[in-house]
Formats: C-alpha cells, structure tokens, sequence
C-alpha cells in the first residue's frame, strides 16, 4: 500500500501569505500539529506549531524560520516509508510530492494509525520485509520457496513498480517473528532486502505514534 492511498481530502496546505495565527486555528481544529507550506504548487516547508509559538502568530509563515529541505514521500512510496518519516521527524503529517516537487497532498499520522490498526494483515502477529528486484525477476513461487524454506509463510504480499524503472518492490508480511534467516536466505540468493521490520518494531513505532496523539488530544 503506498502514501497516495491515504491522501486527505480534509486539510488544505498554508500559502506564504497565511499567518500563524491561521495556521494555528486550522491545526487546533484538526489536532495536528504541522502543517504544508506550498507555493505555486511547490512545497517550500512544513511549519509546526512550536514555530508559530516560538514567533509573532501575526506574521506570514513565509517568515518563519523552518528546515531548508522539509521532509516528504512520493505518491507510491510505501505506508512503512510515510511512517518512518512521521517517527524520524516527530510529525503529525506528511507531506507527498511528485518527482517534479509539486505538491499532491498529506497524510495523517492518525489516518495511518487508523489504517494499520484496521488491517488485517497487521493484525495478524508476524514480521515485514520488503524485496526489491528487477520486474523479470519477480516470482512468488520463488519467494514462497525461500520463506518455506525458513519455516514461515507468507500471510500476504503486495507489489509496486519504481516510478522510471524496471524495478519492482515486493513487501512480504510473513508469520514469523524471526526473520533473521529467511533475510539471509534471500540475500543468499542475491535478493535485495531493501527493509525489514520485526513485530517488536511494528509494535513500538505505532505505540509511540498512538501515544504522542493521545499526549495531544489531552493538551
């Protein structure tokens, strides 16, 4: 599942021309705490909350002082992606741009939460990896071959093609929650293992997302 799946429709990114005190009102009445700034359809920053507090709410956001590269994903980067970056940069929302760096949308922290917790495929206990390999390479007799062949299965599998490649990533959830041998059994067979993510891991990340949004809501 990639980020364009979860694109909201609900907030509207900041013009340069908004103030804090605009900013601030949209993010209370969302209980977020970041928002997208974009300009002629580019995405120049991401402002937070902390940012408009820490200046004057009555300047333009254009002003504020913000990160020179804000983070971002593209459109079919994967959930797992959009998660890191909400835990890697503490957000409630990231932004999704195309390959040109225009602005497509954002993703909640809360509908992503929403979304895992609601998947089946997450529900069920067990570990994450992600393959990547040539579009002609691709087998998932193969792959079965190699998990069985650890004593796991595959409980289900999802495949995206690179944007202007002939790559494809292929994103296993496995029932085992030890995956260290079928990681090197794939890299045996020369697999690309592009991540993995045991159910500990799962598990913390989401917890920290949850209660960071819970620590929130009770501000």
């Amino acid at each position: 599942m990639t980020a364009d799946f979860l694109l909201t429709d609900a907030l509207v990114p900041l013009r340069p021309s908004d103030t804090g005190e605009e900013a601030l009102e949209i993010m209370n009445e969302f209980y977020i705490r970041h928002l997208p700034v974009v300009d002629n359809h580019k995405l120049v920053s991401v402002i937070s909350e902390s940012d408009v507090l820490d200046a004057d709410p009555l300047e333009t956001v254009e002003n504020y002082r913000t990160a020179q590269l804000p983070p971002s994903v593209f459109p079919d980067d994967h959930l797992y992606d959009v998660m890191r970056q909400l835990v890697d940069n503490n957000l409630t929302v990231v932004p999704v741009i195309n390959r040109d760096g225009e602005y497509v949308g954002m993703v909640t922290g809360e509908d992503l939460l929403r979304f895992f917790a609601q998947s089946s495929t997450f529900s069920d206990p067990g570990s994450i990896v992600v393959l990547e390999m040539g579009r002609h390479d691709y087998s998932l007799a193969e792959i079965a071959r190699i998990v069985e062949s650890d004593n796991a299965i595959i409980l289900s599998s999802f495949v995206r093609g690179m944007t202007d490649s002939n790559q494809v990533e292929v994103t296993l959830k496995l029932n085992s929650q030890s995956i260290a041998g079928t990681i090197a059994t794939f890299e045996r067979f020369n697999y690309v293992v592009k991540a993995s993510f045991n159910e500990k891991q799962l598990q913390d990340t989401l917890r920290e997302r949850f209660d960071s949004l819970i620590n929130y809501l009770n501000v």
